[in-house]
């Protein structure tokens, strides 16, 4: 019995160290008894208080989230509700797949221009452990459940620059619907890579030069963390040193729209954002759909 234990342990370490090697992914987290929501609600928590101020002057509200606990209500009019927040502010959820906290911010800066308050909540959180096909070793041994938040203010006088696409190719990558049976993730992974590596690299130099700063200019660069290959990818074609790149991959996996939320607090909690840093964000998603945005502490 011991031997075969020991067979076994070295089995799972050979096919843990495969899967690192491929994806640079050593580790996830999936829910226990929380749900979407629970997971969203303590973002938005930390992020009010870390923000340091009231949920009366939140103006805007957006979720961006593909695996909402209901089809209807939205995650967002229930978070609304378990947040106390005004009822005079617009609340919705935005499905962009793994695009979508970097859509939610372009569109929660333009909401703000004429809102009733300063300030706009955005929360990027996925349950995705509820639509994997753990048969699947395509889909199931790369994502991971998690959630983070941002509070979103415009600075008076500067300009957000930002670059954001999208190309229909709904058999690639993506979610099966409720029509399908239980819905699950499915992906061709050679050409998301492919997409993936052109599309956010094309948009993070366009908005460099959108925005008349280069590379140097630039204090950290965030990708979304769907695989390392990918990240040091999009950063080797952008040329960015590697003491600006910032990855946690390797401890959560590919939480979709949650996976940058989740890297800038996690930077912030180590001490490494200070105010005024210029950070470049680029992601890509299932739609196929891709953004770029440089944004400023």
């Amino acid at each position: 019995i011991r031997l075969q234990r020991i067979k076994e342990t070295q089995h799972i370490n050979n096919v843990v160290n495969v899967i690192s090697s491929k994806t640079g992914i050593k580790q996830r987290h999936f829910c226990e008894d929380e749900t979407n929501v629970d997971l969203a609600l303590e973002a938005a928590k930390k992020a009010i208080e870390g923000a340091g101020i009231d949920k009366s002057e939140i103006g805007v509200f957006i979720v961006a989230t593909f695996t909402p606990d209901y089809a209807c209500p939205s995650m967002s009019c229930i978070l609304h509700e378990q947040l106390g927040l005004r009822t005079d502010i617009p609340s919705f959820d935005l499905g962009a797949a793994c695009s979508g906290f970097v859509y939610s911010i372009r569109i929660a800066a333009s909401l703000l221009e004429t809102a009733s308050a300063p300030y706009a909540l955005v929360i990027g959180t996925e349950q995705i452990s509820t639509r994997l096909d753990m048969t699947d070793r395509n889909t199931c041994i790369l994502f991971g459940d998690g959630a983070g938040a941002a509070i979103v203010r415009l600075k008076p006088e500067t300009e957000l620059f930002s670059v954001l696409g999208s190309e229909g190719m709904k058999d690639v990558l993506g979610c099966t619907g409720q029509n399908m049976g239980k819905p699950y993730i499915f992906m061709d992974g050679q050409r998301v890579f492919k997409n993936a590596v052109k599309r956010m690299g094309d948009a993070a130099k366009d908005v460099l030069e959108m925005s008349g700063l280069t590379i140097n200019e630039i204090d950290y660069v965030v990708c979304h963390q769907a695989n390392e290959r990918i990240i040091d990818s999009v950063c080797k074609k952008l040329e960015v040193p590697e003491e600006k790149i910032f990855k946690n991959i390797s401890k959560y996996g590919n939480t979709s729209a949650a996976t940058i939320p989740i890297a800038l607090d996690e930077m912030n909690e180590a001490g490494m954002l200070k105010e005024g840093q210029k950070i470049l964000l680029a992601t890509f998603g299932a739609g196929f759909t891709w953004a770029s945005m440089i944004i400023e502490t």
